[in-house]
């Protein structure tokens, strides 16, 4: 079961995507907020897998929240639903490690999707997000996911890649999904074609 944390001001919504999720057998929403403080409080209280944050909320917003989670080193997961599609945002976001990001007027069934995803580890932002910022040439990977990446440009496989940075091999295909996601690549060889390009290396 997967245990989930809504955080979304307006109320309608927030008891629209609760209904929704609970929906699902694998899905269990422990709780839900309006404004960013008691969402803070309540995920300090409870262990929750993943948090589907907004991120225009009173008292502290979605990033900031997200922000905290990673700074304290807490396991849940982030992802934010917005309606924006700001870069600036987005860098926000990447900065605070969310594990996804996803606007509001995706099709439902792709934020159950992400969710199982996020929870399995892997990185999903929105498309149009990452070719907004690839389209600035800013380079949006950790430094630790461009070790990765070039270690993969090397030709490594993933056991020698692990080996290499001296981590197992389930988080290096963790951090090639964040990769793949972030980048909007779809293999290995167009995630280093990406990053030729822009002259990452």
């Amino acid at each position: 079961m997967i245990s989930l944390y809504l955080a979304e001001d307006q109320s309608m919504l927030n008891s629209a995507l609760t209904q929704l999720l609970e929906l699902e057998d694998d899905f269990h929403v422990v709780g839900s907020a309006i404004n960013g403080e008691s969402a803070w409080k309540d995920l300090q209280k409870f262990e929750i897998d993943v948090a589907i944050l907004d991120i225009e909320m009173p008292k502290m917003t979605g990033l900031e929240l997200a922000s905290k989670i990673n700074e304290t080193g807490l396991k849940t997961k982030v992802v934010i639903l917005t309606t924006f599609a700001q870069k600036v945002y987005f860098e926000q976001a990447v900065k605070a490690q969310v594990a996804g990001y996803l606007l509001k007027d995706s099709p439902s069934d792709k934020l159950i999707e992400i969710i199982r995803e996020v929870n399995q580890g892997q990185t999903i932002y929105d498309p149009n997000l990452v070719v907004n910022m690839l389209s600035a040439d800013k380079n949006p990977l950790t430094k630790r996911e461009m070790e990765v990446l070039q270690e993969i440009g090397r030709g490594l496989t993933t056991k020698e890649i692990a080996s290499e940075l001296f981590l197992t091999e389930g988080t290096i295909r963790n951090y090639l999904s964040a990769i793949f996601s972030k980048l909007g690549a779809k293999n290995r060889i167009e995630a280093i074609q990406i990053a030729q390009k822009n002259n990452w290396f």
